[in-house]
């Protein structure tokens, strides 16, 4: 007779369990969860543990050691946040009616011909993908506008790479849009190659990275909810020596500035976590 296997809960995890299944992350993959909330972290090691059918975490820790794709998806597990296209459709509103065109602006101003749009944590890459749609939009031609997203998970960059959803992610896409620049391919949407190629995929580990890149405009939204409070404030800190004076910074709903941050920012829209960089140096490393 088959044992029964156990139902994992992140409460189920030891200490020394958890601590074993970081180790091997951090020794494998160079990711340390450290500084990642405990509780979401070990809900989501569980999981895996039961899609596994594991018997003990002995069991799990011997096949990660030897089965990379599984390795890799415990870390797209723990690093991915679910996404759509134009999630928070008012965020987005505002950046097409205000903040890119005023960027714009700005730039043509101080005579630059470069902007970056960095999407910080950008999982499977819609909200990359709807920048480059509002920036194709847009129609600038004096300009040369660099789209730069970034995730700790290479699986998940690689596949954001492909450019292929399913149709619950364009939800929010007006019909005229989808028709534009999709073609639907076995059920699913394949972005066209003119915005997928506006859009630049880099892995990017906001807690380990010694560089930041400098950006114009950084969206890290329903981000740094997945990290301790003082880990926050060094990766807003971070953000700040990344963005010019008056560089923008948007946030998820749920997320605001924190601690010593707050004098690095103005907010500008409160209710869509839209921030401006305020002339405040940083104090301190950021690192």
């Amino acid at each position: 007779m088959t044992e029964d296997l156990p139902m994992w809960s992140g409460d189920d995890l030891s200490d020394a369990e958890f601590g074993a299944i970081t180790a091997l992350l951090r020794q494998l993959r160079q990711f340390d969860l450290e500084q990642y909330k405990d509780r979401c972290i070990r809900r989501r090691i569980a999981k895996r543990l039961r899609c596994c059918q594991a018997a003990n975490v002995d069991a799990y820790l011997k096949r990660l050691e030897t089965d990379q794709d599984e390795l890799d998806t415990l870390l797209a597990s723990i690093s991915i946040h679910v996404s759509h296209f134009f999630r928070n459709l008012e965020t987005f509103r505002v950046l097409e009616l205000s903040i890119l065109p005023e960027l714009c602006r700005r730039a043509r101003t101080n005579g630059r011909n470069r902007l970056t749009l960095w999407s910080a944590g950008c999982a499977s890459g819609e909200e990359a993908y709807s920048l480059a749609l509002l920036v194709d939009d847009l129609a600038v031609t004096d300009l040369d506008i660099r789209i730069l997203a970034t995730d700790i998970s290479q699986p998940v960059l690689e596949a954001a790479q492909n450019g292929v959803f399913d149709a619950v992610r364009l939800k929010e896409v007006p019909k005229a849009v989808i028709d534009k620049y999709f073609h639907e391919v076995d059920g699913r949407f394949q972005i066209i190659d003119g915005i997928r190629n506006k859009v630049e995929f880099l892995r990017h580990d906001m807690i380990t990275a010694v560089n930041y890149p400098a950006a114009d405009l950084i969206l890290c939204r329903n981000v740094l909810i997945y990290f301790t409070r003082a880990e926050q404030e060094r990766i807003l800190a971070r953000f700040a020596q990344a963005l010019p004076e008056h560089g923008v910074l948007v946030l998820g709903r749920s997320e605001s500035i924190t601690g010593n941050t707050r004098g690095y920012f103005q907010p500008e829209i409160p209710l869509e976590r839209v921030y401006r960089r305020t002339a405040e140096s940083i104090i301190g490393p950021a690192a």
